[in-house]
């Protein structure tokens, strides 16, 4: 009776983890839907290039036709790269918590940021990503950021320096520099 009671409590727990597929299906629904937004944005973004060859356009309208074309291609890239954490997120709680992908594996196109293997594996590919999106809202701000002062162009300047260092930290990880093997002082020249 107990064995028959715990293997039922241990087979119903061990389904429990399929409850991680509402969050998987729901990530697949919402990055489709970025994926699509960002592609109508595109659409609508090259079909004003007309607007910009126009020879009425001249001077500072054409400036600022530029500036918010350069925007607006900003806010699709942002789109894409939020569809695609998303994505990645979707196949790391399926591949952790439900099956291994088959065809991930066997694929010949083998991409690291989608193989996910373990927790740390799924948060290494979205911190990738989000650090990409945070870089590109930065890029967005900075083209409409208005320089009154030396000062401002100071904040940008270490603004641009902490990105650096921080997409230098996250690649850091990934390539150990290899370290030159000191000769032993102990061992006879």
């Amino acid at each position: 009776m107990k064995n028959k009671l715990e293997s039922a409590f241990e087979g119903a727990l061990w389904n429990s983890r399929l409850i991680v597929l509402a969050a998987v299906i729901t990530s697949l629904v919402a990055s489709f839907a970025m994926f699509f937004i960002a592609t109508i944005d595109a659409y609508f973004m090259v079909i004003h290039l007309g607007e910009y060859a126009s020879p009425d356009l001249v001077g500072e309208a054409r400036s600022q036709l530029r500036g918010t074309m350069i925007t607006h291609v900003v806010e699709i890239v942002d789109g894409y790269l939020l569809a695609t954490v998303l994505l990645i997120f979707a196949l790391g709680l399926y591949e952790l918590f439900i099956s291994n992908i088959d065809q991930a594996e066997s694929s010949e196109t083998k991409s690291n940021v989608l193989l996910i293997h373990s927790l740390d594996d799924l948060k290494a590919s979205l911190a990738k990503v989000i650090l990409m999106i945070l870089i590109v809202k930065y890029f967005e701000h900075a083209i409409d950021m208005k320089f009154e002062s030396p000062v401002d162009l100071l904040y940008l300047a270490g603004g641009i320096a902490l990105i650096g260092l921080a997409l230098y930290l996250s690649h850091a990880g990934e390539h150990p520099s290899p370290l030159k093997k000191l000769p032993d002082k102990s061992e006879p020249h």
